[in-house]
């Protein structure tokens, strides 16, 4: 007898949330570790077409850290549209300024470019502060050194 292949289907996903703080972590190895969790692949259930990931919280993003001269030499760009519109800001008044940009935009980066993408980078929650209004959701601790080998451990006691 032939086993079948098991596709995860849109209403079967089981979303859990996790929370996350940024105080201290690498911008992009936090960034890598989160787009992992929201797109689902730390579960046996993953399937690329489908969006299966968890949403994930994330807290203290203005104490978020960066190595080597980024502060200064990393530029975000935006445009109006317009002609002339064209807007830079560097990394450290980013940080000053919009804190939670920075994360967004390290793992927007990460995700799938299209429709799929849009939908798992909703999933995404950064707070600038210590503070989210996520309670009732009763999110779990995440330790994103052991998000490791698809392997998603909670922390015990939270």
């Amino acid at each position: 007898m032939k086993s079948k292949t098991y596709v995860t289907k849109p209403g079967e996903v089981e979303r859990t949330w996790y929370v996350v703080d940024a105080s201290g972590q690498t911008l992009g190895r936090l960034a890598s570790r989160i787009a992992h969790i929201l797109r689902g692949k730390h579960k046996p259930t993953y399937s690329p077409s489908v969006d299966v990931g968890d949403y994930v919280i994330v807290i203290n993003a203005e104490k978020v850290r960066v190595t080597g001269r980024k502060l200064d030499q990393k530029i975000y760009y935006r445009h109006s549209g317009y002609p002339g519109g064209l807007k830079q800001i560097s990394l450290r008044d980013q940080l000053a300024k919009h804190p939670t940009r920075v994360i967004e935009a390290a793992v927007r980066g990460m995700l799938p470019r299209n429709r799929l993408g849009r939908r798992m980078f909703k999933k995404l929650k950064v707070y600038a502060g210590p503070e989210h209004p996520h309670q009732a959701q009763n999110p779990k601790p995440l330790d994103l050194d052991r998000v490791v080998r698809g392997v998603v451990k909670e922390e015990k006691g939270a």
